[in-house]
This record gives structure tokens, sequence and C-alpha cells, in this order.
């Protein structure tokens, strides 16, 4: 179904592709240049995963946290891929290797949610 762009679309889109990192709905509503309330950042970044233009990632931290798909290079980020939480900056960046793990059989999983928490290389240089 082809959906209709919006200024708000448009503005959260454009936030997360210009950070390239992943953001939580807060720290979208604190950084976007549009007016736009909770409920439909929530609204419009829970299409753009169903699109499949942004995915989540729930951190230990409770919080949902949402990034720009990267897939015109799997090989630059797999679809199973580790995140990494900054604790000083609070942010969240996709990293580029590929979670690999094994079951025992019988098992079938679904999805797979592999954030690692620490302090980001920039945040370590200042320090």
């Amino acid at each position: 179904m082809k959906r209709r762009n919006t200024p708000s679309k448009d503005a959260v889109l454009e936030l997360l592709t210009r950070t390239g990192k992943a953001m939580s709905r807060d720290a979208i509503e604190k950084n976007i240049d549009v007016a736009i309330d909770r409920a439909t950042i929530y609204r419009i970044l829970n299409r753009f995963c169903e699109d499949g233009q942004v995915h989540k990632i729930v951190a230990e931290d409770g919080k949902q946290y949402f990034a720009v798909c990267i897939k015109c290079d799997d090989k630059a980020f797999p679809q199973n891929h580790f995140h990494f939480r900054c604790t000083k900056c609070n942010t969240i960046v996709c990293l580029p290797q590929a979670v690999h793990f094994s079951v025992p059989e019988g098992y079938h999983v679904e999805s797979i949610n592999c954030v690692l928490t620490g302090i980001c290389k920039v945040c370590a240089k200042v320090t």
C-alpha cells in the first residue's frame, strides 16, 4: 500500500538518517524541527518498522530505539547484527558484525536482540 508523505514523516526520517544512530522517541521529540506529539511520533515509527524502513531495538533499559535500515549492502549490516548502547551519550549505533548463534535441536528462533552496553568510541575520547 502506497503511503502518503507528510512533513512529520519526512522530518522523523530525515533526523534518523542524518544522525545515523538509533534514537528513542523522546530523543526524536527533542531534536525534531516540526511540532509533533508523542503519539504521532510512535505511529510514524511503527509504520516505518512495518514498511521495513526502520528497525526497532529494545535495550536493557527498557526503552525502544529506532534506526534507519541499511539494506543496500547486506555485508555491511546483516539483518541480525549487534547494537551498541553508550551509557554516556545515551545513543545506540548499529555495528556491522553479524550475530552468530546456535540453539538446541527443536528450537526455532523468530527474532534476536543483541545490545552491547558501555562507552562509545566518541565518548571514550572525551574522558
